[in-house]
């Protein structure tokens, strides 16, 4: 009977789509790829200074729909939404291959720096690039009608359904225009205040010097709008983590181990908290821990996804020996011959090409990893969106793994740990731009877009990001040096010293088994486990912020009096692409030099009451966009 329902309710979906842009078929046209490569360029390189600076990026997605609905639909008057739909698909490719590149490949020039290797040179940066953005589209393309079809209810997409939004309402225009429109300014503006000019903090911090820790919330009211759009459960999932790591095990590493210097510390942990604080703590320990949980989690949902995958596999082998040239458009993807010709071609380039130092048990470790962070990747951005899909924990979880492998397969020194960051760079893209890819998918499944047309964007995205990161990365090395106060590239650090820890022995696996226990242990006790490992590996800042938003959405569920709260998603949805798109523009004025001309910190020291102020203005505003009463037609 239920899977009758679902039945039912895929062919309505389809049917409407169908009607709905029946008259809107051009997709793939010269003047979607030309723009959709500019933007990938752009948000690529402007992502890529960013995550070197603060190590985090922002998910372009959103920002790249908006781009495209105002250069299509406005500047150029093309009545094409689906036409702007790939403008952003191909767009938001260079931002999540530029997510994945920053996190691992600066550990190539850190070395070069220390005199351990040669300084990278621009062919091995961009095949690596290439070989995972590829991989990555291709290992994702058997598991949309799964992930993306299959699980329509249980799997949100937060930004795959904010860009749906985002896009239909410069379709539709009107009211819905207004909201999402007006959601993008007030996020800019709070955006702009907060980085820009700098005259109010990002966070409010209360430390608890009874419990030696703090909990802090971001004031972005986009992080509001990404708790909205993934509802209360989820959101109080990741809030859940981030109790476990800020309440519960800082304060006992700071209680049971005050005069124990632990790696990868250098200092004793009570000298440690008395310099940074419990930030301190959580970067130097409770990081590793939440790796652990991630990677454990990881391997949960992939068990449990088996059957899924397996049968989603069998239905694409099947499907070759079976001509279907009327099939809907909207169900067509990629042939199986061809991803499995594809990923055949990548791993024997990835095993031949000198530029790449990856020998064969590499490049079949990276189809096995690879593979496998796919699938969690693409699941994961389907509950937390790809703003939080943890990346870079995908990244140590697979250096774990490898750098033991070929250390005990006796490819050790120099050669075994360049081998290493390369595999790991490889298999970070490949999650960064599976997420990527099945958000995109999830936007082009409720705007009626053909799936096909959709990844052949991805791949030419990919392909022309990966000419250019390299060229970013070598500029930016050269001009600051990675490692600088400029360019603190954390992400990129703490691959290193994990590589470094298992060549030399001194990898804390105490850590890393403490998180792998707290994720089964949740497990059994029936919670999902990716969310809360989720929350336990990203700063508490991020899931309290988070928090709120859910809260507000479950409030405005709970009103039998109101509208289904259509308003307050176009809103939040505008909360996200206005944040995406300052911060992307800061970015660009910060490589050109010019951001300092906007900060008046100087002048107006930032005070902690505007931030609690800023933080109170947007909760109550999305509240009442989303309780807004609904208007009756007469």
């Amino acid at each position: 009977m239920i899977v009758k329902l679902i039945q039912k309710k895929q062919e309505r979906h389809i049917r409407m789509s169908k009607e709905h842009h029946s008259k809107q078929q051009k997709e793939l046209t010269p003047v979607s790829i030309i723009t959709g490569v500019l933007l990938a360029i752009v948000f690529g390189a402007a992502n890529a200074y960013l995550g070197l600076r603060v190590g985090m990026t922002i998910s372009a997605s959103i920002p790249a729909a908006v781009v495209s609905m105002g250069v299509i639909r406005v500047i150029l008057r093309r009545d094409s939404l689906l036409e702007s739909n790939m403008v952003q698909t191909i767009g938001s490719a260079g931002e999540s291959l530029a997510a994945g590149a920053i996190f691992t490949l600066p550990v190539l020039f850190l070395w070069s720096m220390e005199g351990v290797m040669d300084t990278p040179s621009l062919i091995t940066i961009a095949l690596i690039s290439l070989c995972g953005g590829i991989l990555g589209v291709l290992f994702m393309v058997p598991l949309r009608s799964s992930l993306i079809v299959k699980e329509e209810d249980t799997l949100p997409y937060p930004e795959g359904k904010a860009c749906a939004e985002v896009l239909r309402a410069g379709e539709n225009g009107g009211a819905g225009a207004l909201f999402v429109f007006g959601g993008m300014g007030f996020s800019a503006l709070i955006k702009l205040i907060t980085d820009g000019l700098k005259i109010i903090p990002a966070a409010v911090t209360l430390k608890i010097n009874a419990l030696k820790t703090e909990v802090s919330t971001q004031i972005y009211p986009a992080l509001l709008g990404v708790g909205y759009l993934c509802g209360a459960k989820i959101a109080s999932y990741m809030f859940a983590g981030g109790i476990i790591g800020w309440l519960v095990l800082i304060p006992m590493i700071n209680t049971f181990g005050a005069s124990l210097t632990l790696y990868p510390a250098e200092k004793p942990i009570a000298q440690l908290y008395a310099e940074g604080g419990a930030s301190a703590i959580w970067s130097a320990y409770i990081r590793y821990i939440g790796a652990g949980a991630v990677a454990c989690g990881g391997i949960l949902s992939l068990l449990k996804s088996i059957p899924l995958i397996a049968s989603t596999f069998a239905a694409s082998i099947k499907g070759l020996s079976v001509k279907t040239p009327n099939k809907d458009r909207t169900q067509r993807d990629l042939s199986m011959r061809t991803i499995l010709i594809g990923i055949a071609l990548m791993t024997v380039l990835i095993w031949l090409l000198p530029p790449i130092p990856v020998t064969l048990l590499g490049a079949v470790l990276i189809v096995l990893f690879g593979f496998f962070f796919a699938t969690v990747s693409s699941r994961m951005v389907g509950l937390v969106g790809s703003s939080n899909n943890p990346v870079s924990g995908m990244a140590i979880a697979t250096l774990l793994f490898t750098t033991l492998i070929l250390k005990a397969t006796g490819d050790n020194g120099a050669h075994g740990m360049k081998g290493a960051i390369a595999i790991g760079s490889v298999i970070c893209i490949v999650a960064a731009m599976a997420g990527d890819t099945s958000q995109d998918l999830k936007t082009g499944y409720l705007l009626g877009a053909t799936p096909k047309k959709q990844q052949i964007g991805e791949l030419i995205g990919t392909f022309f990001s990966s000419l250019t990161i390299g060229i970013v990365l070598i500029l930016l090395n050269r001009a600051w040096g990675f490692g600088s106060q400029e360019l603190s590239a954390p992400q990129a650090t703490l691959m290193k010293l994990i590589i470094e820890g298992i060549m030399d022995g001194s990898l804390p696996w105490t850590l890393v088994f403490i998180g792998v226990f707290i994720a089964l242990s949740i497990e059994i006790l029936g919670v999902p486990v990716l969310p809360v490992a989720i929350g336990l590996y990203l700063p508490l800042e991020l899931s309290f912020a988070i928090l709120f938003g859910g809260i507000i959405r479950y409030l405005a569920n709970r009103s039998k009096t109101q509208a289904k709260a259509s308003e307050g998603i176009l809103f939040c949805s505008g909360l996200i692409a206005g944040e995406g798109i300052v911060g992307i523009l800061l970015a660009v004025l910060t490589i050109l030099g010019v951001a300092d001309l906007l900060d008046l910190s100087k002048r107006f020291p930032p005070q902690l009451w505007g931030a609690g102020a800023v933080l109170i203005c947007s909760i109550l505003m999305i509240y009442i966009v989303a309780m807004r009463k609904k208007q009756e037609r007469r």
